[in-house]
């Protein structure tokens, strides 16, 4: 016997095929499920807009708008100097695949980095990775107080990050670590250093 959704064929005593799932007994038709939906259509006519002014009546009791002292105008603020914007240094990322690239903002780094909806970078860096070791979005990157630093976006893989003088750490997802010039940055089977 054969199933008459999928047309595989059916074991002796078998209740569902084993393809589709459909019953034993199921046909085209009866899987069929009817529209519920109406199949006339209804045209809404609209009333047409009207330009009538609304007017609200304003009470004449009171002191006659003469005798209404005007108010003082306010004191001229004194000018206040803008905050300094924080300023952004350039750094240089020089990657294990012989990619260069020069960053002096935020950015996103892996196989093919997609920021969420509600993120802006300025630089999204891919890598080309055969193997694919390195996450689709490994690594965020970004600066403070001229500072460099990166967090792990919860790849498959992970990071590790090898301070000059020091020795290597795993990133913890989500965390922030700021790096000083000469570290190895470590993601996957690839690496960058930031000069």
């Amino acid at each position: 016997m054969t199933c008459q959704i999928c047309g595989a064929w059916l074991p002796v005593g078998a209740m569902f095929c084993g393809e589709c799932g459909s019953s034993r007994t199921a046909t085209v038709e009866s899987r069929k499920r009817p529209d519920r939906r109406p199949n006339d259509t209804t045209i809404i006519a609209r009333l047409p807009r009207s330009n009538a002014v609304v007017s609200v009546p304003v009470p004449t009791s009171g002191p006659s708008p003469a005798a209404v002292p005007t108010p003082a105008a306010p004191p001229a603020p004194t000018p206040v100097a803008a905050p300094a914007l924080p300023s952004c240094s350039t750094f240089v990322l020089r990657f294990s695949t012989g990619q260069r690239v020069s960053v002096d903002g935020s950015g996103l780094i892996g196989r093919k980095p997609l920021p969420q909806p509600d993120e802006i970078f300025d630089d999204l860096i891919r890598v080309t990775d055969a193997d694919r070791s390195v996450s689709k979005t490994h690594l965020e990157f970004g600066q403070h107080d001229g500072e460099f630093w990166v967090s792990d976006r919860v790849s498959g893989n992970g990071t590790v990050i090898r301070r000059p003088g020091e020795t290597a750490e795993s990133l913890e997802p989500g965390r922030r670590y700021v790096l000083p010039r000469g570290t190895r940055v470590e993601i996957a089977d690839h690496s960058f250093s930031i000069d």
